[in-house]
């Protein structure tokens, strides 16, 4: 037996909103962001969406104004990064569909696009985070010797993350790897040249790995009342911050400083 038209509404929107709400949550948004975003969208079709956000999956659950048609479903989000460019393309969207009265084939056809969206180059990416570790060389006090070295190994940290990251290596090694390689590479030159002032290169080498978003969201959940959320994000967050101050330590022990 077929489904009614407005049962397939019901899980067409649905699936829709499972999908908004995974991009969102695996591109760095708050659990306020994507509840408000999921309830404008389904609000303006007519729809109540009752949503439960976890760290790793998205439960909703759709009904119309009667509670005639219902909709429920689980979907898992991917492993999570940052990219705003998404996060600001959704939010654009959700008003568009309040605002213009997009269709699914319109939000469908604006989702792939945002999906498709290039990351930027490789080689701009690794320079501009290295410049970012220069420059929080500069502002600790390094000289300009151990803005260079510090702009050199955060270069190669990113560089060994994105290689780690692409052998498909645990998310918190990955971060180790990355600390321990741009510590090694500062350090030696500290120990090659002790009276150089080159101390700061090596304190500031790992900074381009701070998990500052997350960090960020984890408050934001908790001020939101989203407890969990924000419990979890808080200890994501310091076993990153875990593994950079390993990989610190490591070097460390191995110069002996």
């Amino acid at each position: 037996m077929s489904d009614s038209p407005q049962e397939q509404e019901i899980k067409a929107l649905g699936l829709i909103l499972l999908r908004t709400g995974s991009m969102l949550m695996s591109n760095g948004a708050s659990t306020a962001r994507i509840r408000m975003t999921i309830d404008r969208i389904a609000n303006n079709f007519g729809y109540d969406a009752d949503l439960f956000i976890t760290h790793r999956a998205l439960t909703l659950s759709l009904s119309d104004k009667d509670n005639d048609h219902t909709f429920s479903s689980l979907k898992r989000t991917d492993p999570q990064g940052v990219n705003f460019k998404i996060v600001s393309g959704i939010s654009r969207m959700s008003w568009s569909v309040k605002e213009q009265g997009w269709s699914f084939e319109q939000i469908e056809k604006e989702l792939d696009r945002l999906t498709s969206i290039p990351h930027y180059p490789r080689l701009v990416l690794l320079l501009l985070v290295a410049l970012a570790g220069a420059s929080f060389c500069g502002l600790a006090g390094g000289n300009p010797l151990a803005m260079c070295i510090c702009f050199a190994a955060s270069f190669i940290g990113l560089f060994v993350r994105q290689e780690a990251h692409k052998r498909h290596f645990n998310i918190y090694l990955c971060v180790f790897f990355a600390a321990f390689t741009a510590a090694m590479f500062a350090g030696s030159f500290c120990k090659l040249f002790p009276n150089s002032d080159l101390e700061k290169a090596f304190a500031t080498s790992v900074l381009f790995l701070i998990p500052g978003v997350p960090l960020i969201n984890s408050f934001t959940d908790l001020f939101d009342g989203n407890i969990l959320n924000g419990m979890l994000r808080i200890v994501h967050g310091l076993i990153i911050a875990f593994m950079i101050a390993l990989g610190l330590v490591c070097s460390i022990a191995i110069y002996k400083f």
